[in-house]
């Protein structure tokens, strides 16, 4: 079947004919319907700050069909609705059989490794040459192999081309606020970066009832598209002589009762949490820092009783939670329409690609089939 494949770092990616092997035990074979860009793919693709692991598929915010399933996978059938999700949950590690954690011990995320976890072998190849798999997904091929513990059942009657984007970048933002940072009706929330996991973190200040929603970022056009997610104000840092802590702190009256970072830069961390009110604010960190970033801050914030809270993959157990995530948008209390922006054929691929690395848009959707 068609598979775009990343042979180097920064090239335009190829369209292939690939072999996809059967799925072994604990393994599900999917037909992706429909995949979407997230920056993580460009991140790795760019591969300036890693491993580079290559040749390889990329993609891993997609929805699909279960096509054929592997030995001792007993809770999905050929036929079943699935998002495929970066990171697992088996089900029985400490992490998986405790309610206030996500980070499974078996399938955590790892971003190194191009192989399937039960043997150490890749189920792409090319003439026999085989071709890495990325983050146990590999989502931007007509068919992938994933572990069984990688896939969230969800209802049939779910639009999987909306649905798909919640098995990365947008359940990523709502959880953080929404599990972690867990505003109150009527309460004031600042979301730090407006892409689209900040957005998705604005859109859960937004069911929450938050009474004021301040968007904070520097690139001024962001103002516009964040008000379709409940913003009410807007801060640019640059247009302040002050850090952006203190402008925020005195337009609340002593700050913020909540605050979620979504950029990974270490001063907008250090700033989200500073501007939290004392006694009762809680700031969460979302963004992934580079690997020299250092947080500062004076101990005595944390004394005033401030709370700092970090967050991955918003706090959601992937089989556990996403189908309930699901199920908010059935009901429309969860609004994912306006995150797509644009929308493409596979074929048209490396489109989505240039629209990220623009910064035009927040989700552009492949649509496998065409």
């Amino acid at each position: 079947m068609a598979a775009a494949v990343a042979w180097e770092a920064g090239k335009p990616l190829s369209m292939e004919e690939v072999e996809v092997a059967p799925p072994q035990a604990m393994e599900v074979r999917v037909k992706i319907l429909y995949t979407a860009l997230c920056h993580t793919d460009v991140y790795f693709w760019e591969a300036k700050g890693q491993t580079p692991v290559f040749p390889r598929i990329l993609g891993h915010e997609a929805g699909g069909i279960v096509e054929s399933v592997g030995e001792g996978v007993t809770e999905l059938v050929p036929g079943d609705h699935v998002l495929p999700v970066f990171t697992g949950e088996c089900k029985e590690c400490a992490h998986c059989m405790s309610e206030e954690s996500n980070l499974c011990d078996l399938l955590r995320i790892n971003v190194d490794r191009g192989v399937m976890i039960g043997d150490g072998q890749s189920r792409f190849t090319i003439d026999g040459k085989p071709i890495f798999h990325f983050v146990g997904t590999s989502t931007f091929s007509e068919y992938t192999v994933i572990h069984v513990g990688c896939l969230a059942k969800i209802d049939p009657e779910a639009p999987l081309d909306k649905v798909c984007l919640l098995s990365c970048g947008i359940s990523t933002g709502l959880g953080a606020t929404l599990n972690v940072a867990k505003p109150k009706k009527g309460m004031t929330v600042a979301i730090f970066g407006l892409g689209a996991v900040g957005l998705a973190a604005m859109e859960g200040a937004r069911m929450s009832g938050g009474s004021r929603i301040i968007g904070v970022d520097l690139n001024p056009a962001k103002h516009e598209q964040a008000k379709k997610f409940g913003c009410t104000d807007f801060v640019n840092p640059k247009d302040h002589t002050k850090p952006v802590q203190e402008v925020i702190v005195e337009m609340t009256d002593g700050g913020v009762d909540r605050a979620v970072e979504c950029t990974g830069n270490a001063d907008a961390m250090i700033s989200a949490f500073e501007c939290v009110h004392d006694g009762w604010g809680v700031a969460v960190l979302v963004g992934v820092a580079h690997k020299e970033a250092v947080f500062k801050t004076h101990p005595m914030n944390f004394l005033n009783e401030r709370t700092l809270r970090g967050t991955f993959f918003g706090n959601y157990k992937p089989r556990t939670d996403l189908p309930g995530v699901v199920d908010m948008y059935m009901r429309k209390e969860l609004e994912l329409d306006k995150f797509i922006t644009h929308s493409v054929p596979f074929s048209q691929i490396n489109t989505a690609f240039d629209l990220m690395l623009k910064g035009e848009g927040l989700r552009c959707v492949i649509r496998m089939d065409e």
